[in-house]
């Protein structure tokens, strides 16, 4: 306990938890708002996916991508439930879940848990970490009452990875965890296997879901596909909503591919280079005047804080960058920004032109203009 337990509240503020980033690219724009990473799709992946189009008569067979998945994980394809993408997952936990009584959303936090929630008719709680804390969690800020919790990690769009252990100390009986670990593949961390902090793995925990995406690494939020690991009786349970054949032959294909030893193999040496990639996007922004980077980053994005920063994204745009704003996030506002991680030479062009924008807003009277 870190004594911030002041910060415990639902948040009266209203946000646009609709909003993503895909809203802010536009025609023309280099994207720096969207969190997937825009190599080329490798042929090994490719070519099993343009291949499975010539199968399209019949209906999908999830069998083998459950055991594929399952077998990434150390788990049985019992305790696997496939779906299309991440954010279908939290529909589909909103909709099974109704009996809960008291729903916590984890922020700052992606917005679409919490938006689930309230379209299925739950009235949700807030816990607002802080950036005076590095938004990282303090298990003890969650009401003990609490019987459903979502929480990332790490969290978009704040970047923080949280200790496995901080989280596990949320698991309980009569309480559904659920981690959204949409970006767990995006980290690395030197002289540890896998992914640090991940709990893709622990059956041990009561009521754990851990949530997966498959779009982010590999490029294909336009294919939609995720998936949950939990308890044979919760994946059960959560299962119930949805209809048949919910992912398609081709995402299928893709969750074979990337559940195997050579994707799991180029996905860490992926996570290592964007490691670089990622301190030398916060060493050169920690060198704009005004900005102060949040926590400490560990995904394919990290967040900001600059005074005017709502403006100041505006001018982006006219310059030819779209980043990510930040107010509409609970716990966040006006003055943050995400910014998504690319390679060296799309940062040293990008801190030029934030550079110039800065320095403008900063002369006498241009302030106001931005």
């Amino acid at each position: 306990m870190r004594g911030t337990s002041r910060f415990r509240h639902a948040d009266p503020m209203t946000y646009d938890l609709g909003h993503h980033g895909d809203t802010e690219v536009g025609a023309g724009l280099i994207d720096l708002a969207v969190n997937v990473r825009r190599a080329p799709m490798p042929r090994w992946l490719a070519e099993p996916i343009a291949a499975s189009l010539t199968g399209l008569a019949a209906y999908p067979d999830q069998s083998e991508a459950l055991t594929a998945v399952a077998a990434r994980h150390r788990r049985t394809p019992g305790e696997v439930l496939l779906t299309a993408g991440a954010a279908q997952a939290f529909v589909i936990i909103a909709q099974a879940l109704r009996g809960v009584r008291r729903p916590v959303v984890v922020h700052p936090q992606f917005t679409e848990p919490e938006a689930a929630l309230r379209a299925a008719g739950h009235e949700v709680e807030r816990v607002l970490l802080t950036e005076a804390d590095g938004f990282r969690l303090d298990a003890g800020l969650v009401p003990a009452e609490s019987d459903l919790v979502i929480v990332g990690n790490p969290t978009n769009p704040t970047s923080v990875l949280h200790p496995a252990a901080e989280i596990a100390k949320l698991a309980r009986p009569g309480r559904v965890l659920v981690v959204d670990e949409a970006f767990a593949d995006t980290t690395f961390r030197p002289g540890v296997t896998g992914e640090p902090e991940s709990l893709a793995s622990r059956r041990d925990l009561p009521g754990l879901v851990v949530l997966r995406s498959l779009t982010k690494t590999w490029a294909l939020a336009g294919l939609r596909i995720g998936y949950a690991l939990a308890a044979p009786e919760l994946i059960g349970r959560l299962a119930s909503p949805l209809p048949l054949w919910p992912v398609s032959t081709p995402a299928l294909v893709a969750a074979t591919v990337i559940a195997g030893d050579h994707a799991v193999a180029m996905e860490r040496a992926i996570a290592e280079q964007l490691a670089t990639e990622r301190a030398y996007l916060v060493d050169a922004l920690r060198g704009v005047p005004g900005i102060t980077v949040a926590g400490e980053p560990a995904a394919a994005f990290v967040v900001i804080r600059l005074g005017g920063a709502d403006k100041i994204r505006v001018e982006l745009r006219e310059r030819g960058w779209a980043v990510r704003r930040g107010d509409t996030f609970p716990g966040l506002g006006p003055d943050w920004l995400r910014i998504a991680v690319r390679d060296t030479a799309t940062t040293d062009a990008f801190i030029e032109a934030l550079n110039d924008v800065v320095r403008a807003a900063d002369e006498p009277g241009e302030r106001e203009l931005l």
